[in-house]
């Protein structure tokens, strides 16, 4: 942690340019700066350029490596998945794959960081089945998910143009996954 402000790192999105999921997660960092953190956006242009995650030996390719670098370096993180067909997209189940290279790391995984969701879906019940797939994928990564994690119903013209939702209860769900991770991180790193 940097001058006492959290990097939030936040991981998601889909391929399509502007999507509801990305543009989630834009908001939820903007609120996150708005509280005092730093930011960073791994989006799905990024996640669209990462090869499907191979364990065996070679190495990681440069992109693979620096998607590992920059989770290292977070503090909190914010993961962002459209809900298909009751669970994460392709594109976010292979960057969390891709963290297998954090495996050796001291803090391995999402050790010591808590980790907020955003689900975006055209229903709520992909929604609600895809949070709880992530929350658990979490746990397995040794992270702390927050209590509450953003189930959203939304399209990409449910957002103003100042990339906040339209609807205050969705304004108010990235909201407060945003200062949970920001009070979680830190909590950590003042005790």
């Amino acid at each position: 942690m940097s001058d006492g402000a959290p990097l939030i790192v936040g991981l998601g999105g889909t391929t399509r340019p502007g999507s509801s999921t990305e543009r989630a997660l834009s908001a939820a960092l903007g609120a996150a700066e708005a509280l005092g953190a730093r930011t960073r956006l791994v989006g799905g242009d990024f996640l669209a350029e990462l090869p499907i995650y191979d364990p065996r030996p070679g190495g990681p390719t440069p992109r693979q490596a620096e998607m590992a670098e920059i989770i290292r370096g977070a503090d909190g993180l914010i993961l962002a998945t459209p809900g298909y067909h009751g669970s994460l997209s392709g594109v976010m189940k292979n960057a969390l794959d891709t963290l297998e290279l954090l495996r050796d790391d001291a803090r391995p995984y999402f050790s010591e960081r808590a980790v907020g969701v955003i689900v975006t879906a055209a229903g709520l019940q992909a929604a609600g089945t895809t949070l709880t797939a992530v929350r658990s994928i979490i746990h397995a990564m040794r992270g702390w998910p927050t209590p509450f994690g953003a189930a959203m119903s939304v399209s990409s013209d449910s957002f103003g143009p100042d990339g906040r939702p339209l609807e205050p209860r969705d304004a108010w769900q990235l909201d407060t996954v945003a200062a949970q991770v920001v009070q979680f991180a830190r909590m950590r790193f003042t005790s």
